[in-house]
């Protein structure tokens, strides 16, 4: 399904606060409120919206240690690893990806102790042939 520029506008919106009320949707695009809801419904049930989350504040950020693990594969073992790094709680995000590496894993633990046991643990997994942890001094800025 393709989307229009308002529906665009409106997941901009979302994406910046996704709590907000319709109502004040609605006064940031110039629309009523039943049309911002009727445009969510839609998008919702077509999947365009898949689910609402929580983003942390900087606060509570900068008391995690955050990496991207760059993690290489054995052939054929990639089912196995991706259900492996599912299972694992500290990591946030996983994507397969071009170049060197076949997946980087978005991960986040209490402490550098923890991070170091969390890329140990997934060092270990099966499958698993090398990783490379980029810990993520700060961010400037998240969408």
């Amino acid at each position: 399904m393709t989307i229009s520029q308002a529906d665009a506008q409106l997941l901009d919106l979302l994406r910046e606060d996704a709590r907000a009320s319709t109502a004040a949707l609605a006064r940031r695009l110039g629309v009523s409120r039943t049309t911002v809801q009727s445009r969510i419904e839609r998008l919702q049930h077509s999947g365009i919206i898949a689910g609402y989350t929580v983003r942390l504040g900087q606060a509570m950020e900068r008391q995690q240690v955050r990496a991207h693990i760059s993690i290489t594969v054995m052939p054929k073992k990639m089912p196995a690893v991706v259900r492996a790094l599912q299972a694992i709680a500290a990591v946030r995000s996983l994507h397969s990806v071009s170049g060197v590496h076949d997946l980087v894993a978005m991960a986040a633990v209490d402490g550098v102790a923890a991070m170091d046991e969390l890329t140990d643990a997934i060092g270990a997994i099966d499958g698993v042939e090398r990783t490379t942890t980029a810990v993520i001094l700060g961010t400037k800025f998240e969408r």
